[in-house]
Order: structure tokens, then sequence, then C-alpha cells
């Protein structure tokens, strides 16, 4: 069995510092009620809206998978004796992705670049912005996993049915509950069962912005939730 706990937390744009703490807070708390992993939302390092399509300036609030803070969180990880899949706006080289790393065993694990162009405002960037073009299953805790970022499952459904066991997709939206409950979060569980039967979504707090929730889908339907517009974990056993 694996305890997973979805975070629904808030972030703020463009301050690390405040979404490293928030990340911490949330460990300790995911690890008190004894989780394998937490994970947390699109993009969440930084801040979803953390990107004003100004290369250069934008390239100084993206990250590489080297450097201060992936270790920061790697130790953070071993410290708290916790697992972390988180969203971040990457650096590698020149270029710039929307993507997820999974932090196991005190080190980097899985790095997933999200494929579809949802993220950025496409028609304001240049080749500097990129996607990702691969969509892995690996291993974790002797099960096959898979991982999609946001807009990924709606454009491209069946390049995530890879036989996987669990789908982790974590995303940026903006329903409130009142719409969510009309009927978004059906057509969320549907969308997700053409990858997956079994598929875990957490969703960020922005003001404003994103109003947060997390779900377990199975089959379809909405196995398990949190409610939106607060702050709280979402644990589940796998």
């Amino acid at each position: 069995m694996i305890r997973i706990a979805l975070a629904a937390a808030q972030h703020i744009n463009r301050d690390i510092p405040h979404n490293l703490a928030q990340m911490e807070r949330f460990m300790r708390r995911a690890a008190a009620q004894h989780a394998d992993l937490i994970c947390f939302g699109e993009a969440f390092l930084q801040g979803f809206e953390c990107l004003c399509w100004d290369y250069e300036t934008d390239r100084k609030m993206a990250i590489p998978t080297t450097g201060d803070v992936f270790s920061r969180i790697c130790l953070l990880c071993d410290e708290i004796g916790i697992d972390a899949l988180f969203g971040f706006i990457e650096r590698e080289g020149d270029m710039l992705y929307s993507s997820a790393a999974l932090i196991a065993g005190g080190r980097l694990h899985q790095l997933y670049r999200r494929i579809s162009h949802g993220w950025k405002e496409y028609w304001h960037t240049d080749e500097h912005y990129c996607e990702g073009r691969d969509v892995p299953v690996f291993f974790y805790r002797e099960k096959r996993f898979a991982l999609a970022l946001c807009g990924d499952l709606w454009d491209m459904p069946e390049r995530f049915a890879l036989g996987e066991d669990v789908l982790l997709w974590p995303v940026h939206i903006s329903y409130t509950q009142e719409e969510w409950d009309a009927g978004e979060g059906l057509e969320y569980a549907k969308q997700a069962q053409l990858a997956c039967k079994t598929t875990l979504m957490v969703n960020n707090i922005a003001s404003g912005d994103a109003y947060g929730g997390a779900f377990l889908f199975e089959n379809g339907q909405i196995a398990a939730s949190l409610s939106m517009e607060k702050e709280d974990l979402l644990i589940i056993d796998i």
C-alpha cells in the first residue's frame, strides 16, 4: 500500500521562499499522517502566474533541477521522511518548461515536462518556451505511475493510456465549488477515465485565480474529494 497526500495549498506568484515554506508545512503535516508521498499542483514552486513572457526576466524565475532550490527540497524530504511531487517552471540551458518533479529517497526520481502548450501565452512566446515530448511510465514503490500536467489530459488523453496503475495529475484550474458540483467535476472524472482508471488530481489555491480542491477519480467517478477554497490534505491509500 502507498499512502499519498494531495495538498490543496496556497501559493504566491514569484515568491519561492513562501512557496517553499508552504511545501515544508504541508510535508510535515502529511508525514504526521504517515503519508509516503505528498503532491502539489502545477507550477506550485514559483506560482502558476509567475511568468511575464519576457524571456530575460522569465529565465531568472525558472530554476534548473540542480542548484540550491532543488537541493533544499531534497534535504527537506530526507529530513522529514517523505517523498514529494511538485510542479515548477524549469530551466534547462536556454529552454523553459512547465515541469513536475518527483523527489524520492532524497533525490530526483522522475522529471516530467508538460506536453500541451496551454501553460504559456504562446502568441507572445518564442522558441525558448518549450513542451516536453515523452510520457514515461515509471515505478514508484512497486506500482506503475504516469504524470500529466493540467491541459495534457484534455489535449492528448490517448498519450496517457499506458496501462499504469495510477496517474498523478497536478493542475491549476479556476472552477468554484458551485461550478464543480454543477457538472465540471464529473467532466474531469470522465476525462481522466480515458487515460487511467485511477487518477489523483490536485489543484493550487491562488487568490482570485485557482480555488484548490483534490480528487480521486476512479472509473469515471469522483471516489474521494477535498472541498475547494480551503487549504487541506486529501489522504489516499493506493
